[in-house]
């Protein structure tokens, strides 16, 4: 295949991934299959190393368009990311020794309870319930960063979508609030991951650079739009992205 049309293709996932991770995680549905499928026989940690290279840019500029809308609360967001951080070190070393793989039936019933519970709770995430951040807040935000963190590193898929539920369902944050959060955090577990890859494995950085730029394209677009329409918007994004992982990772477990 001519490489300049594989840019382009690739570069057009990443621009879809950005807008639709931007808005509620899960741009890895689409940014690592797209790459799996150009490059089938390239290492797996080389492709998941240059996926962590083109995200971290989208992530952390819907960050910061959240930011300038929506409050971060960083006694809670900062805490968390520091765990994300040492969590997705860790999850990122432990592919060396683990198949990743066997963690998909177990992702794929908590992705299917999520859904069932965000479907059934039609007020889950409309308004903030968030009381003021103490210790009970802290330690949860540190056990929520750890245990995604180590999974992002180890796994990925659905990383976003998890990191949202939580704060909204344990933290009482509603679905803006919870999304930048969840960036917060993002951008940590992709810096970590990162860290690790580029001391172990070859990466593309050519293709990596390009994806970046389409991928921040995306964030912009889909974090723009997020503010414009608010939290029916990200919610009813949020259920979209939790049923596409679900027959994603159905499809993985059962029919590959």
């Amino acid at each position: 295949m001519d490489i300049e049309f594989l840019f382009l293709v690739l570069g057009l996932a990443a621009l879809f991934a950005g807008f639709v991770d931007s808005i509620v995680g899960g741009g890895g549905l689409i940014q690592l299959p797209a790459l799996f499928t150009a490059f089938p026989h390239s290492a797996p940690a080389t492709l998941f190393g240059t996926n962590k290279l083109a995200s971290i840019i989208g992530t952390g500029s819907a960050a910061i368009q959240y930011s300038r809308r929506v409050a971060i609360p960083w006694r809670v967001a900062g805490p968390g990311a520091l765990a994300a951080l040492v969590g997705s070190w860790y999850g990122a070393k432990a592919v060396a020794y683990l198949d990743p793989a066997i963690l998909r039936p177990l992702i794929l019933l908590l992705l299917v309870l999520v859904a069932i519970y965000t479907f059934v709770r039609k007020d889950l995430g409309s308004v903030s319930v968030e009381r003021e951040h103490g210790r009970r807040s802290v330690l949860l935000a540190l056990a929520i960063g750890g245990s995604i963190g180590f999974y992002d590193g180890f796994f990925g898929p659905g990383t976003g979508s998890f990191l949202i539920f939580l704060f909204i369902r344990l933290l009482g944050m509603d679905f803006l609030r919870a999304s930048v959060s969840a960036k917060i955090l993002n951008v940590a577990t992709n810096a970590a991951a990162i860290a690790f890859f580029v001391g172990n494995v070859e990466l593309m950085w050519k293709l990596a650079a390009v994806m970046a730029a389409c991928n921040l394209t995306g964030a912009i677009l889909g974090s723009r739009m997020a503010l414009k329409h608010g939290v029916g918007f990200v919610r009813k994004m949020f259920l979209g992205v939790v049923v596409i992982l679900i027959a994603r990772l159905s499809y993985d477990t059962f029919l590959r």
